[in-house]
């Protein structure tokens, strides 16, 4: 089993910064990527960023391109989310998750979820 632990969500204005940290325990393997998901009320479940733990390669949804910054610490087993220039749009609770695929951007292809953690932006 893993663990997925997120944290450093909160309330920000527009345009300030936030950085989210998902912390992993429990078994895990050298091929698989790390995804960030976030959920707005009402809405479905969306993908927002992508990294592989052993290379380090990068995929990100076209609405937070340029704004938001994924990255990983091996030593710490924790990953990253830079958020930058946000808006109010990025309000949503947002998720860590585990695959075994290649950058996977569906949420089906993710096997181990965190908790979820909550950003608010406001205008």
């Amino acid at each position: 089993q893993v663990q997925l632990v997120e944290s450093g969500g909160g309330l920000v204005q527009a345009g300030g910064s936030l950085r989210l940290s998902c912390a992993a325990s429990g078994r895990t393997f050298r091929s698989y990527t790390m995804g960030w998901f976030r959920q707005a009320p009402g809405k479905e479940r969306e993908f927002v960023a992508a990294i592989t733990w052993s290379g380090g390669m990068t995929y990100y949804a076209d609405s937070v391109k340029g704004r938001f910054t994924i990255s990983r610490d091996k030593a710490k087993n924790t990953v990253y989310l830079q958020m930058n220039s946000l808006k109010p749009e990025d309000t949503a609770v947002y998720y860590c998750a585990q695959s075994y695929t290649v950058l996977a951007a569906r949420p089906i292809a993710y096997d181990y979820w965190g908790q979820g953690t909550q950003v608010t932006v406001s205008s």
